[in-house]
């Protein structure tokens, strides 16, 4: 494999830091061209003297117009996108129109911006391969028949910290309770959408995005050891599944340079400490965000833009004491309400997602 020139875009949080992990393992397949952080100074001037990245191209707290010019460098090959939140979309399709590889662990952006980004990826013929461990799983699956044999998606959840919980348990836990995450460590944005399963109603979305496949065909069940990650049944009744330890870096080298895999293992099974594999329906009735998702994304146009901008939002007043854990849903919901409009192009994304905010910060206020 030809070295592949790398931007690491969001290199300071959780996906990045296990990025450049893997690239520092394996320096003579990746060398790294471009760094972008929100704010953390001193990490992002440390991970530039490690790989040697010019000042020019480490961006610290950069315009979505900056971190989009460093995907579309002419000597970046692949596009780390790990930046936080609905910013993550002008490097999406950046990538997609410049043609790159975009190892995709910004799930709003597509989610937000589906259409537009599918025209992108049309335009330029840019690559997506998901980061996301539930989606490389499935993007690994799929290489097992071809697409007109695929039957249905299966995404797996966690369950998060506050699984078999039921809606009145849940009104007075904390944010350091939401933050538990059982099996994996992230960000605190996604590990709150993990604990009200938002992050597995998003991922449908983006599953709808990225495989083509319809709502009634992605299914998502709880597997609370998160050892198998995604499944694919096929038409005739075989179901493929892929499975490993919890381990990041494992998706994230795939998406680096696949097909390849790496000659290094992340997230290697010792069969003998696997006792039990355990699956249950995810409660929709106290886990409200995920049958949100499923509404959202039949709705299509901007209506995945609204429910992921008003999400946004919500987690921010928890994570910062102004509202309640259930109150996340509610305010989703109600925001969902207003309506939606088609999603023709990028400004009627970026007018949903500040419609979106503005309606979510109201109800927020209305609940003080």
């Amino acid at each position: 494999m030809m070295i592949q020139r790398v931007a690491v875009l969001g290199s300071t949080g959780s996906i990045g830091t296990q990025a450049l992990d893997v690239i520092a393992r394996h320096r003579g397949d990746y060398q790294v061209v471009a760094l972008a952080a929100g704010s953390n100074r001193d990490l992002i001037t440390s991970q530039a003297a490690d790989f040697g990245v010019p000042s020019d191209r480490v961006a610290l707290g950069a315009s979505p117009e900056r971190l989009a010019e460093l995907a579309t460098l002419d000597d970046v090959d692949v596009v780390l996108n790990a930046v936080v939140g609905f910013a993550g979309l002008p490097v999406t399709i950046g990538a997609l129109r410049a043609g790159k590889r975009l190892a995709l662990a910004n799930k709003e952006s597509l989610i937000a911006g589906g259409p537009i980004v599918q025209k992108a990826r049309a335009e330029g013929g840019g690559e997506i391969v998901p980061v996301d461990s539930e989606h490389s799983a499935l993007y690994q699956c799929l290489r097992s028949g071809r697409a007109g044999e695929v039957r249905r998606l299966i995404l797996t959840a966690s369950g998060g910290p506050f699984r078999g919980r039921r809606a009145a348990d849940l009104a007075q836990v904390t944010v350091a309770d939401a933050l538990a995450h059982p099996t994996w460590t992230m960000g605190a944005k996604i590990t709150i959408d993990s604990s009200t399963l938002m992050n597995k109603g998003l991922e449908v979305i983006e599953a709808h995005e990225l495989f083509g496949v319809s709502y009634d065909e992605i299914d998502v069940v709880v597997h609370p050891q998160s050892v198998i990650h995604g499944m694919v049944e096929f038409s005739d009744g075989a179901t493929i599944a892929q499975l490993s330890m919890p381990d990041m870096r494992l998706p994230i080298g795939l998406a680096l340079g696949a097909p390849t895999r790496l000659d290094e293992m992340f997230g290697a099974i010792d069969w003998a400490n696997i006792s039990a594999l355990d699956f249950e329906p995810p409660d929709v009735s106290t886990f409200r965000c995920l049958a949100l998702a499923y509404e959202a994304g039949r709705r299509a146009g901007t209506a995945p833009a609204m429910l992921s901008g008003a999400n946004e939002v919500a987690v921010d007043a928890f994570l910062g004491g102004r509202i309640a854990w259930t109150a996340i849903a509610e305010i989703a919901d109600e925001v969902l309400q207003h309506g939606s409009g088609p999603a023709d192009d990028l400004g009627d994304v970026l007018a949903a997602d500040a419609r979106a905010r503005a309606l979510a910060a109201e109800a927020i206020d209305g609940r003080r």
